[in-house]
């Protein structure tokens, strides 16, 4: 889970982008309340993560729902953010949304900019992700799924009775990973920058599409 090494002609230890850097591409991650995206940002991102996290009152178990989260005391009330560079020229910006229902038109807002987003799913609560999946569709923004894998899911669900039960088209992506995990939560993010390769591959004047296929073998050893 450690953070990606720092350019040594980075200062202040990689805070600071490198001078060639010429194109920056936004990726939302995005999913329900408390399914892992602070983890997530925070496991790939190479700088310490912005993170706007506030402790859970009583007042907001009367408007969230907390079936599950036991273990939670604290949630994001505005965005978790983190930054992944792929190469000399191009990264990755991750903005990770709150979850909560309330919060969907300050995420919503979010969306402008992006390239698509990943949504992570827990198999123990699939339903709520369709708010999510619904919003992102209605704002035709591309998106790949990822099962975040809890150590107490009951058993783990095969893929296509999730792609099933989530009602995804078939050029969704779907994966499994562990977003504590670095390496698990890279290849989560490969294969929705695969998918925008795929969408984008037919326009030749798209600048993001090229420069994230320049950068997708780099992503692979981040």
């Amino acid at each position: 889970m450690g953070s990606a090494p720092a350019s040594e002609d980075s200062p202040a230890g990689g805070v600071y982008l490198p001078s060639g850097v010429q194109t920056a591409v936004k990726v939302l991650i995005v999913g329900h309340f408390a399914v892992g995206k602070t983890t997530f940002v925070g496991a790939l991102s190479e700088i310490r993560p912005l993170r706007t996290e506030e402790v859970m009152t009583q007042a907001g178990a009367l408007v969230d729902d907390l079936a599950g989260t036991k273990d939670k005391t604290t949630t994001t009330v505005a965005l978790d953010f983190g930054r992944l560079t792929l190469n000399d020229s191009l990264v990755l910006y991750l903005f990770g949304t709150p979850g909560q229902q309330r919060f969907t038109e300050l995420w919503q807002d979010m969306t402008r900019g992006a390239l698509g987003a990943l949504v992570l799913a827990d198999t123990r609560r699939l339903g709520q992700s369709f708010d999510v999946m619904g919003v992102l569709e209605e704002l035709g923004l591309p998106y790949a799924v990822a099962l975040n894998d809890f150590d107490d899911a009951s058993a783990e669900h095969d893929l296509d009775e999730v792609r099933e039960a989530l009602d995804l088209l078939p050029e969704t992506p779907l994966v499994r990973c562990d977003a504590r995990d670095r390496i698990s939560s890279t290849h989560a993010l490969i294969a929705l920058v695969e998918y925008l390769l795929t969408r984008n591959a037919g326009s030749a004047d798209d600048t993001a599409g090229t420069a994230v296929s320049a950068g997708d073998s780099e992503l692979e050893h981040a």
